[in-house]
């Protein structure tokens, strides 16, 4: 059961990231970028002597290891290639952090951009507070959640129907 509520709970996780969040615009931005710098890169440095990126699969490797700042990646030789592999380092570098503070910043400012969070959480405050009231209270709380029921009724059925 515990495994199940985990899963659920991981699911729910995944789908909020994804749907609610700016993440997959970003990485796809990103994967994007990377491909034409890479691109860039290696036909600025192929017909270059003792250029180190000969390849396509070198270049990539090369914008993988130059915006995730991890000081692997090897010099480029060409001036064109220094000019683009600076841009890149600083546009990956800023896409690929700001995706990740983007994505946790938005979900976890989500719930508190839910009225529906503030609705339940006044109700639960209220309902604390019900050992506090008189009779003529009490009725007239009753009579104010019938009056929630139906229309919650009314919403479920137009909701329903569409």
């Amino acid at each position: 059961m515990l495994k199940i509520k985990r899963h659920t709970r991981l699911k729910r996780f995944i789908k909020d990231v994804l749907v609610h969040t700016p993440f997959i615009k970003m990485i796809v931005l990103l994967v994007v970028l990377w491909l034409c710098f890479s691109g860039v890169l290696y036909f600025s440095e192929r017909s270059v002597p003792g250029a180190t990126i000969n390849s396509y699969g070198s270049a990539l490797y090369w914008g993988v290891a130059a915006f995730s700042t991890a000081g692997i990646a090897d010099t480029p030789k060409s001036s064109i290639a220094h000019l683009f592999g600076g841009i890149w380092i600083v546009v990956g570098s800023t896409l690929f952090f700001g995706t990740i503070v983007a994505t946790v910043t938005t979900y976890f400012m989500r719930p508190l951009q839910r009225p529906g969070k503030r609705i339940i959480d006044t109700i639960e405050y209220n309902l604390e507070q019900l050992n506090e009231l008189d009779v003529d209270e009490l009725e007239l709380l009753k009579e104010t959640v019938d009056m929630l029921i139906l229309h919650v009724e009314k919403l479920k059925k137009q909701q329903t129907n569409k």
